[in-house]
């Protein structure tokens, strides 16, 4: 059995739609509502930086570590990329029609992806000037949210509210196959590797106040996590513990075992809607980015210890 436990951790602001922790560095990038991104040092609990980059809201941020940069999608339809050590803007263009609601940087190579309510995914090679190099096109409805394989680095898969998740390579425009299942749209999608049966998972995250556990290789559903009352929004796979967390619009996230599959652990944060779930390996904590601001958690077996 494991459960969360609640730091003194918390940055109240205004709704925090994404979060990112520096592989580093004791930051987490946040993206709001209001169109500003903020760097929060997690050990001083401070604000290093705080770019208002658009009057738009600003839904996907992400480091880039190996350039010094920051890249933000924003409702405006621009990407735009910000030298976290200088503040400089260091480019700024239009992407997409539609808002941007997923940034996704490729492990390995200097491209990134977008997701965009244009129901369109695109790739940006920034050293091709930052030109797109594919679009991906098939999803009906707005592209939600994007995640690289841990596998194969060149694949992905993408969460659509027209229900399905898609799953493609970097070199091709064609899916190379479509997951269906949800009863509504999906918010979210997330890999995640068990060393218990040594198999590749899909976790998706929808409207229809479920998450779901994809066997990759069977393109099968083999458990639906059911208890939230609303939408299903974020979703993590914690590398130590054998859990997986779910955030939801019901205001609560909840704790499920990866064996049985059974729920562990309800929370209500207080901090209202949840949004984004990311993980501080450092001090093995969890942040959750929400409606009223920023808190982190941390999981322990039963009879465990701070």
């Amino acid at each position: 059995m494991a459960f969360l436990k609640m730091k003194e951790l918390v940055r109240r602001s205004e709704r925090v739609k994404s979060l990112h922790v520096h592989p580093t560095e004791p930051w987490i990038l946040l993206s709001l509502y209001s169109g500003t991104v903020s760097i929060w040092n997690y050990e001083s609990q401070a604000t290093e930086k705080s770019f208002k980059v658009t009057e738009s809201p600003v839904r996907s941020a992400k480091f880039v570590p190996s350039k010094h940069w920051i890249v933000i999608g924003s409702d405006d339809g621009y990407l735009r990329i910000y030298d976290y050590g200088t503040s400089e803007k260091v480019r700024e263009f239009k992407a997409h029609e539609d808002f941007i609601r997923c940034v996704a940087v490729h492990p390995t190579r200097p491209c990134i992806l977008t997701a965009s309510d244009d129901k369109s995914v695109k790739l940006w090679d920034w050293e091709k000037d930052w030109i797109c190099c594919r679009t991906f096109e098939g999803h009906s409805h707005y592209v939600m949210h994007l995640a690289f394989s841990p596998e194969d680095n060149d694949s992905f898969a993408s969460a659509s509210l027209d229900g399905c998740l898609k799953i493609w390579t970097i070199d091709s425009s064609i899916p190379k196959f479509n997951i269906e299942g949800h009863s509504k749209g999906v918010n979210f999608v997330e890999y995640y590797f068990s060393n218990a049966d040594n198999k590749l998972y899909l976790l998706s995250g929808s409207d229809d106040c479920t998450a779901k556990v994809w066997d990759y290789e069977t393109k099968s559903c083999v458990h639906t996590l059911e208890g939230h009352n609303h939408n299903v929004t974020a979703i993590f796979a914690h590398p130590e513990f054998p859990v997986v967390i779910t955030g939801s619009e019901d205001k609560t996230v909840r704790v499920w075992s990866k064996v049985t599959h059974s729920l562990e652990t309800t929370l209500d944060l207080g901090l209202g809607r949840i949004w984004a779930i990311g993980y501080i390996r450092a001090s093995k904590q969890v942040a959750f980015a929400c409606d009223e601001g920023t808190i982190t958690a941390k999981i322990f077996n039963s009879g465990e210890l701070d």
